[in-house]
């Protein structure tokens, strides 16, 4: 990596103490691996055995395994720290650092950053590291697990596949680029991954770009995510100037002492709101995300469940003290951030509903817990949306892996004409397919059910029963939340039936997919179970005291001076009780609907002929708003598009024609009249006339001279008395 320049620990406001370890000092290794096996399959894969899947599997792997150590790592520090007490001397390389006075505990481990010079302009020495606390060391385990199920999966799913190849390479760089860029410790190296990740999605979304819609969703997002990356672009500058480094942890700092004005810092957050909304697919910039299903199963699960759209998600939570500060989170009820993730979180799940393509469901499926998410950090619960990233990674997973081993049966996506009864058929991908629609409708006991509560009890805005407290009464988003809770519930309950109950209505007889599908599928499910265990809330009864807030411990920064000092809502029994029975409200509808009555008119029905849409106009009028998706992608295309191509493009071709043209044409046309009148007046006159005015003049002369050379002396004498009389005056009067 270099020239070592610096390894140093954040600076810290209270007790915090400084992360060590090699494997935390090293973790740039994490991303080295999957980068260098992009190259290997790039250059040799074709070659081996297995078309370069093997060297793919091979970096994933020690990158996982060496994340695997890292984590344990960094949660002994953290375990270790908060153990300490006596006043000492932690050490960190060749550096020491003074923690707590004794008798105190220390309240946690300051991030570890360790950098080279980058790049030099004049006396300004641009960084380059990592950066490695508890969200990187979180993200890390998230992304090289996700990403390697991804890549085993993908062996028996893309087998064949005439860019097999090809595709393992783009996997792997696409996973070296989001690790590049949770580990990133300057704002400068986050832009650098932000557009890798992207540029990957693109070359991955596109895979089969011979078909033109999947040519065109790849288009569709790259162009939609570039808008936004035009506010990052924007924003990490204004962060630069305002705090005068590309330094995260300097970044928060200067946001959170004051160093930049308000005014500077709010400019700043909005610009990479900008960027937020594309990247991460929050309304109104979400309409690429659903498109994106273009590409091949285990590509949307890799982008869905780790790594491009929670880009967006880690961008905020790791500039945190810029979005608290610049948008005063802390003792608020409202901000734009919260507002745009409560109305993503409705947006995605209500499009749901009416999706027929299975993958477009967990898509807006996705964009609707994203804004659950967004929602999350916008009200100040920044552990609640990293603990949701985290369950709703691995279940998100499973779901879309679990959607295209159907599809690999059935060779389709479409939930009406080609599945049904595939329970009986595919009991593994439904078994695991159950877990993780539990686990996104957030029922008690799986992983969503923890994640989810927290973020509604961080909003601050439940009073019933005892308070959440939080910083502020955030009570519409609550409320948004819990509509979405329902409206989550319903929509996978029709999921479900559509795919897996009724009779089957495709074609050929479906079958079972091998155990490089199943396998990550039964991983992936049981962790939709079991990763809510990892963040019990405090006081809960069923579990020590030492296993609760684990989550919370491990990942959140503490004590030091780069985090806002937010506050943490308590637990709330009533809310909870009463967050499950929305989502109950929500499948029970679902079950109704589709179990009794769609059943009971035919085992092959999907809808019901005489449904609300069939009686009601404004429930048919509500359901055309849903299909057309708002109109978003008519207004995009239809207004914004259609009036460049028309009417602005015809009005700038007439401005060309008339406008510029005539002018252009009419200094040309003035121009050769000034040049002609010049040359007749100016060059031929004037010139022209002095010029031969002279040489007459000296012809004159010069036949005058002529005929006074007589050959006299006397006559020369003479001329000479003159001349020197002549220049004698001259010499007297001048001088």
């Amino acid at each position: 990596m270099g020239s070592l320049i610096s390894v140093l620990a954040a600076e810290n406001t209270g007790k915090a103490v400084a992360a060590s370890g090699w494997f935390l000092e090293n973790a740039w290794f994490i991303w080295l691996f999957p980068a260098i096996s992009f190259l290997l399959i790039l250059l040799f894969g074709k070659r081996f055995p297995k078309g370069g899947s093997e060297i793919g599997i091979a970096g994933v792997g020690a990158s996982f395994v060496f994340g695997l150590a890292t984590a344990v790592q960094w949660i002994s520090e953290v375990e270790g720290a908060n153990s300490k007490g006596a006043e000492g001397e932690y050490a960190l390389g060749d550096g020491v650092l003074q923690i707590a006075a004794e008798g105190e505990t220390t309240s946690g481990v300051g991030a570890l950053t360790r950098s080279i010079t980058w790049l030099t302009n004049g006396a300004e020495a641009i960084g380059a590291g990592i950066m490695i606390d508890g969200l990187a060391v979180m993200m890390i385990f998230v992304v090289t697990l996700v990403s390697l199920l991804v890549h085993v999966y993908s062996t028996d799913y893309v087998a064949g596949d005439r860019r097999y190849t090809h595709f393992f390479a783009f996997l792997s760089l696409f996973t070296a680029s989001m690790l590049f860029f949770v580990t990133a410790s300057t704002t400068l190296q986050m832009l650098v991954g932000w557009e890798l990740v992207g540029v990957c999605s693109f070359a991955l979304i596109g895979h089969w770009w011979e078909e033109k819609p999947n040519s065109d969703a790849a288009l569709k997002a790259f162009f939609t995510n570039r808008v936004g990356d035009m506010g990052l672009i924007i924003g990490v500058s204004i962060l630069f100037f305002g705090a005068g480094t590309f330094d995260v942890i300097g970044v928060n700092e200067a946001a959170l002492n004051g160093t930049m004005s308000h005014t500077v810092t709010l400019a700043a957050a909005l610009c990479l709101t900008a960027a937020v909304m594309s990247k991460s697919g929050q309304f109104f910039l979400h309409t690429w995300l659903p498109d994106a299903m273009a590409g091949p199963t285990p590509v949307s699960a890799l982008i869905h469940a780790a790594t491009m759209v929670v880009a967006g998600i880690f961008m905020v939570a790791r500039l945190y003290g810029v979005f608290f500060e610049g948008y005063s989170i802390g003792g608020s009820s409202i901000n734009l951030l919260a507002l745009i993730g409560g109305i993503t979180t409705l947006v995605g799940a209500s499009l749901a509903f009416v999706q027929n393509d299975i993958k477009r469901v967990l898509a807006y499926s996705t964009v609707s817990q994203l804004g659950y998410m967004i929602l999350a950090l916008g009200v100040g619960a920044w552990t609640a949306a990293l603990f949701h990233l985290f369950t709703h990674a691995f279940f998100k997973a499973c779901l879309f892996l679990g959607s295209g081993s159907v599809s690999h049966a059935v060779h389709s996506f479409d939930m009406k004409k080609d599945m049904g009864g595939l329970r009986q058929h595919m009991p593994h991908t439904y078994r695991t397919f159950l877990m993780g629609t539990l686990a996104l409708a957030g029922l008690p006991i799986f992983s969503g059910f923890w994640s989810k509560d927290e973020i509604l009890v961080g909003t601050g805005g439940w009073g019933l029963f005892g308070g959440t407290d939080g910083n502020g009464a955030y009570t519409l988003m609550l409320a948004m939340g819990m509509v979405t809770a329902a409206l989550t519930g319903a929509y996978m309950t029709r999921v479900v039936y559509l795919t897996f109950f009724g009779e089957y209505r495709g074609h050929g007889t479906p079958h079972e997919s091998g155990p490089r599908i199943t396998g990550p599928l039964w991983i992936l499910g049981s962790l939709a179970v079991v990763a809510g265990f990892i963040n019990f809330p405090p006081g809960f009864q069923l579990v020590p005291h030492s296993w609760q807030e684990k989550f919370f411990q491990w990942v959140e920064p503490v004590g030091v001076s780069y985090f806002p000092p937010i506050k943490h809502a308590t637990p709330s029994w009533s809310l909870a009780i009463v967050s499950v029975i929305v989502a109950l409200i929500g499948i029970g509808a679902a079950c109704y609907y589709y179990f009794i009555r769609v059943r009971a008119t035919s085992p092959s029905a999907t809808e019901l002929t005489d449904g609300p849409t069939a009686r009601w106009t404004l429930a048919r009028a509500g359901h055309s708003v849903l299909v057309h998706k708002y109109y978003l992608d008519w207004f995009y295309t239809k207004v914004i598009v259609g009036f460049v191509k028309g009417p602005l493009a015809r009005g700038a071709n007439w401005a060309n024609q008339h406008v510029i043209d005539r002018v252009v044409n009419e200094v040309g046309t003035r121009s050769v009249q000034v040049g002609n009148a010049l040359y007749r007046n100016v060059d031929q006159l004037v010139v022209d006339g002095t010029v031969n005015a002279t040489g007459k003049i000296v012809s004159s002369s010069g036949e005058e001279l002529r005929r006074m050379q007589t050959g006299k002396v006397q006559q020369y004498a003479a001329i000479m008395f003159i001349a020197a009389a002549i220049l004698a005056g001259i010499f007297i009067i001048v001088i």
